[in-house]
């Protein structure tokens, strides 16, 4: 491989010019290459993670039919469409964090969405049964959680 030598005199200083115009023009394309490449934060983290829209959108989805349902009279709990579209939203947040313990390729960190659970839930059923027993089984679902977590690290 001959390697090109640099001349002399004032033809250096044009062709050192000539280099890093060059240089400097393959960086922008390469800039404008990348950002015409990069997909949305959005769109990468679902992709990277479906659970977590499958969740959500099956949280929205639930909870739109039980409004729905609230509010044309069908549903027997008349006029507690948010308390049970709340209770519904902390299941299904219960129920991913349920697949994220069982399914390898899914595992993430679950205390936030076991949190979220909790709180939809007693916010739910608070309507229900008064704060007095929703904070107790708030508790018993900490309790329960933090048991998990004890036992899945030991095995």
């Amino acid at each position: 491989m001959s390697e090109q030598l640099a001349p002399e005199g004032p033809e250096r200083e044009e062709w050192r010019s000539e280099k890093e115009e060059k240089h400097t023009g393959e960086k922008e394309q390469e800039k404008t290459h990348e950002k015409e490449e990069k997909p949305s934060d959005m769109a990468e983290k679902w992709r990277r993670d479906p659970l977590s829209a499958i969740v959500l959108a099956a949280s929205l989805i639930v909870g739109g039919f039980v409004l729905i349902l609230d509010n044309l009279g069908v549903l027997f709990f008349r006029g507690n469409g948010w308390a049970i579209t709340l209770v519904c939203a902390g299941l299904i947040v219960a129920l991913g964090a349920l697949v994220r313990t069982v399914m390898p390729e899914y595992r993430r960190p679950l205390r936030g969405s076991l949190i979220l659970a909790a709180v939809l839930f007693g916010l739910g059923l608070s309507g229900w049964i008064g704060w007095g027993v929703t904070w107790a089984l708030i508790i018993i679902g900490a309790g329960i959680a933090i048991l998990w977590a004890g036992l899945r690290r030991g095995s």
